[in-house]
Formats: C-alpha cells, structure tokens, sequence
C-alpha cells in the first residue's frame, strides 16, 4: 500500500497538473470506486463539475483537492481520495486507450489532459467532502471525515514533544503506535521498519520505556527515510504504485531492511530476521535492534 512518501509524490504531480483547472466532466465506470460517496453517482459528478481545483492537499495516506465554488468565493468541498492498495491518479491526453481498471475519469474545461483513477483491486475509493476548515492551518482546511487523523511528520504543524507524551502514555509496542494514525500519519509498515533500524530499536520495544532522546532519534530517522524515498519518487514493488505520469519510485533499491530477510545488515553484517507482525512483516537486525526483555506488540 502507498505510504506517506508515494501519497506526497502523486499530490506533487496533481499540484503541477490539475490545480488551476475547472472540471467539465466526471464518468464513473465502477461504483465501488466512490462507495464512501453515500449519496451516489450523479451526486458525486454534479458536486464536481464546473467547480474548479484550487490546491492539493495530503494529509498522511489521504489526498484531497479543495473546490472553489462556481460563484468564486473559499472551497466549500474537496475531492478527497485514498489510493487503497492500487489505486493510481494519472494524467493522460484526451484520446488515450482507456486502462483496463479505469473507474473514474475527469475532463477540464480547457480540453487538456485528463484525470484518470485507475484502481486493479478496487479498495481505492473517492468522495466528494465538507471541508471543516478549523482543522488545519490551511486556509482550506481538511476534509471533516479525515479530520480526527493526526498531523504526519512531514507537516509543519507536527508537534514532537506531543507526540512524545502521546507515545508514553500508550501501553503498546512502538511500531504498533507508529502505525496509529491517531497518533502519527503516514507511516507505514515499510518506512516503520526503516526508521526503527536507523533508530536502533526493536518494533515491540514498549511504548513507556522511551525514552525522549530515543523518541527524538525516532522522528529524525522517520523524517530522513521519507524524505529520501521522496527524492527517489517513493517504493515500488511492482507496477502498481506510479506517480500522475505512470513512472515507478525506486526507493527500493536503498532499503536497508524490509524485505532483505537473511541478507547481511548494513552496518554490522548480521542476518536480517523477518518476524510475522500484524498478518505482515517486520524486518530487524537482531544486533542493531536488540529485542527487549518485556516485548510488546
């Protein structure tokens, strides 16, 4: 699944190509596709058409594009899209062969590329949202469904010392509380994994143990793996994660841990142990990241 760094390098192409446009059309080819749009698909296009994309936003996994009214005047609305396992927001001239996952497609008052989801197992899903625009120091807000999730690391408004306390007072492991988006977004089971070895801790060190030196070495190691999967346009195993233009990340390629069973660690040579998390994964050097006495998971 896309995590925070895949999320932000589609948000950056739809900045690039979709901001500024008026949307002239929607077609839903599969519904499911905007199932959390409870009112239906004629609901969906008519809230969309003539209403023109005015940012893109991202909050964690989320993307959202807020909606200036067809009057002028502050978004009320946004697109808000969540990519699910598949999902893709793609870009492509008019004309184009239709992808064979195509769900929904976005024409432009301007007659230029458009706007394509493209979702192969259909657990992507799009909706058209109120903006509740107390939420965010954004001047337009956040979706109100999503508004509940906290600030991913990469924001500005990312509070440390917040989410240090918030992580003392839970009684869980630490890569538990840094898939808890109601504690920190963005982070996924990969990046978890990648941050924990940089930071030297094992994914069931207990939550109350931290210390705020080793929370802070934490939040240094998630920020410098996303931000260098950033650089690398974001992981992709397999064709199904691209960005707005159809390329694939390869940030794979400097993974240090995930997916590298018994290959030699990094820094100290030893074999990476892969354990069953979570119906996942978790991939740790077992002398770097020292398994606590009292584990938690």
């Amino acid at each position: 699944m896309p995590e925070l760094p895949e999320v932000e390098v589609v948000r950056r192409g739809l900045e690039r190509w979709v901001v500024g446009r008026t949307i002239a059309s929607v077609s839903v080819a599969h519904p499911r596709a905007i199932r959390q749009h409870v009112a239906g698909v004629e609901d969906f296009a008519g809230l969309l058409v003539g209403r023109r994309v005015e940012a893109a936003r991202r909050r964690g996994k989320y993307l959202w594009l807020p909606l200036g009214p067809c009057d002028g005047g502050a978004p009320e609305y946004a697109l808000l899209a969540h990519l699910g396992m598949s999902g893709q927001l793609l870009v492509q001239p008019p004309g184009t062969p239709d992808e064979k996952h195509l769900r929904v497609r976005f024409t432009f008052a301007d007659d230029g590329l458009e706007l394509r989801f493209v979702d192969q197992r259909t657990f992507g899903r799009l909706a058209v949202e109120p903006l509740d625009s107390a939420a965010a120091p954004a001047p337009d807000g956040v979706p109100k469904v999503i508004a509940h999730i906290a600030r991913d690391p990469l924001e500005a408004g990312f509070d440390d010392e917040e989410f240090y306390a918030a992580v003392r007072r839970r009684r869980t492991g630490i890569k538990r509380a840094l898939l808890d988006q109601s504690l920190i977004s963005g982070v996924g089971n990969i990046y978890a994994d990648e941050a924990l070895w940089r930071a030297g801790l094992h994914y069931a060190r207990p939550t109350e143990t931290l210390t705020r030196t080793e929370v802070t070495r934490l939040l240094a190691a998630v920020r410098a793996v996303m931000g260098e999967a950033l650089a690398a346009g974001g992981t992709s195993f397999d064709s199904l994660y691209v960005n707005v233009n159809g390329e694939s990340g390869y940030f794979d390629r400097s993974l240090n841990v995930y997916g590298r069973e018994n290959e030699p660690c990094a820094r100290c040579g030893t074999p990476i142990r892969r354990d069953p998390f979570m119906n996942r994964s978790s991939y740790t050097c077992p002398r770097c990241q020292p398994r606590p006495r009292r584990a938690r998971w």
